[in-house]
């Protein structure tokens, strides 16, 4: 018996180390190619399969990312506000079908059948104030209240019947967030410390306020290595306003599942899927066959994912001190190489030069759909794209219809018509591809 146990351990052991290795070489691949920085855990049964920093969590510095460095979590929050209801409707304080006029006497008339379960679960019909025109450009240098912030979209028309329809809502959550702060007596930052990181042991998680000093707090950039714009951080408050580490995060994953943060009841309805694939502040899915909930984040120079499969006992959390889809994708990605998947590093993109005439032939400006068009031009030996309201992204040559950008992890694929000039193109981007046409000629 004692030979067969040792015969189990060296076979687990083996399959620990094989599973390091292949995941260690992806994400070393993202990070070659400068896609990602930020940290990563992969844990099973309470021991870290992979647990390591990657890249500067402060460049000015030179300071390195490691397990203990925090970075800001955008909407993993989410299942913070949501658990933090789900206790509150435990102590008899709130019901879940309350209608949101019960605990905001300020809501518009049309918000009359708007529940807390709606709220919850993104199919309320209010539309979300982080989609104003411009808003990330315009305001998000000014503090307000939570209240302030609702009243940003209170007067808008609702964007569908209450209960009809799922659309993300951060108005949504925020509005949880006042609710909380109303029956609490107290802020939601307090709220949050003593009623769930506290109770957890999460001592390296909290309130990312922009003037409090933060020990070992990540600095945010964008793709092209640049500082990230300033946020202020009461905007995103109950929908994205904390910061963790993924220890912490591997911690309360594990304790929300167990039933030491809301009960067991509660945690199935947070985990129950309505008109999506969305419950209460977690996203239901499956990779290779495997039940796994989590939810990702994304804020000004941060990307974040957090996954746990309940039935085999495994977490993944990736943070990225960088913006872009790196976290999101790596995360889903390492998740499912547990699970058997063939997930390969990032193929090597080597430039190939190309002479002008080659490059004319592809420069053009491509409707991706109504009022988003892709200008393509060169400059020179550089060909440059940019899209409509954003910025300008060189791009380089993979072929002699094929590009690809070294800040934004996206390729273009010209269509050649019968002259050899474009026609049209599809974007690789995220997993996902768009095709557009050519205009304007």
């Amino acid at each position: 018996m004692r030979w067969l146990v040792a015969v189990w351990l060296s076979a687990a052991l083996v399959l620990a180390q094989d599973y390091a290795a292949k995941a260690e070489a992806y994400v070393a691949s993202w990070v070659r190619d400068g896609k990602f920085q930020g940290t990563v855990l992969v844990m099973k049964d309470g021991e870290p399969l992979l647990r390591k920093g990657y890249g500067q969590a402060n460049r000015e510095w030179g300071i390195p990312n490691s397990p203990d460095t925090k970075f800001r979590l955008g909407s993993i929050t989410k299942q913070f506000t949501a658990a933090s209801i789900l206790q509150l409707s435990e102590r008899g304080k709130l019901a879940l079908d309350d209608p949101i006029a019960k605990h905001y006497p300020e809501a518009p008339a049309a918000w009359e059948k708007i529940t807390i379960h709606q709220l919850l679960n993104h199919t309320s019909g209010i539309p979300s104030y982080t989609g104003l025109p411009e808003f990330f450009r315009k305001q998000s240098m000014i503090a307000r209240n939570p209240v302030e912030i609702v009243k940003l979209t209170q007067e808008m028309p609702l964007e569908f019947d209450p209960g009809a329809k799922f659309k993300y809502n951060n108005t949504g959550y925020v509005l949880l967030g006042h609710v909380i702060e109303k029956i609490s007596g107290g802020s939601y930052d307090e709220y949050v410390r003593k009623n769930l990181l506290e109770p957890l042991g999460l001592k390296d998680t909290g309130y990312d306020w922009n003037t409090t000093v933060i020990a070992r707090r990540a600095s945010g950039y964008n793709p092209d290595g640049k500082l990230a714009p300033y946020l202020d951080m009461s905007l995103p408050h109950a929908a994205g306003s904390l910061y963790s580490t993924v220890d912490d995060l591997a911690k309360w994953s594990e304790g929300l599942e167990s039933g030491k943060v809301v009960s067991k009841a509660n945690y199935a309805k947070m985990t129950t899927p309505y008109l999506s694939e969305y419950g209460y502040g977690l996203v239901m899915q499956k990779f290779e066959g495997h039940d796994v909930v989590g939810h990702g984040g994304g804020i000004n120079g941060f990307n974040t994912l957090l996954l746990r499969a309940p039935a085999d006992k495994l977490t993944v959390a990736v943070l990225a001190n960088q913006a872009g889809p790196a976290a999101d994708m790596m995360g889903k990605e390492l998740a499912a190489l547990y699970f058997g998947k063939d997930v390969k590093p990032r193929p090597i993109l080597t430039e190939v030069k190309q002479p002008a005439e080659k490059m004319d032939a592809v420069v053009g400006q491509y409707e991706l759909r109504p009022g988003f068009v892709l200008k393509v031009w060169r400059e020179g030996e550089q060909m440059m794209t940019q899209a409509t309201g954003q910025g300008k992204v060189p791009v380089f040559a993979l072929s002699e219809y094929r590009y690809f950008s070294r800040t934004v992890d996206a390729q273009l694929e010209f269509k050649p018509g019968a002259d050899g000039k474009a026609a049209g193109l599809v974007l690789h981007q995220n997993g996902r591809q768009t095709e557009a046409k050519k205009i304007g000629e």
